[in-house]
């Protein structure tokens, strides 16, 4: 089974070996209501953790999606590029938005687990 842990910027991580497949988590979705276009990085590009990796935009606002670890940018969702609903529909499964070959696995150490996350929703009311 695969590793998933959280930022505080509400993106995911699900650990798959050395690649990191990044989305947003099903609370980020919630609050940005219908995502009607996304904004993916280059393949090949490097992303340094919490930089932009990705824009979302919804019907209520368009925002970042920050890298939760740095790495090299090795396929992006092209099924979200064209049906951008599936970040609602499944955003922690095929509404992921990108891979990434990690360069620093310990970042992962930095991150939430799903239980950790879960109680840090509690803190936002």
């Amino acid at each position: 089974m695969s590793e998933i842990r959280y930022s505080q910027d509400h993106e995911y991580v699900r650990v798959e070996g050395d690649v990191a497949v990044i989305g947003i988590s099903s609370y980020a979705q919630e609050k940005l209501g219908d995502v009607v276009f996304v904004e993916m990085p280059d393949i090949g590009a490097n992303i340094e953790q919490h930089k932009e990796a990705a824009v979302v935009e919804s019907v209520k606002a368009a925002s970042e999606v920050f890298a939760p670890v740095s790495g090299e940018v090795l396929e992006v969702n092209d099924a979200l590029e064209a049906n951008p609903a599936l970040a609602n529909e499944a955003p922690e499964g095929e509404g992921w938005f990108l891979k990434l070959r990690m360069s620093d696995p310990a970042q992962l150490n930095e991150l939430m687990s799903a239980d950790a996350y879960q109680d840090f929703l509690k803190t936002l009311g």
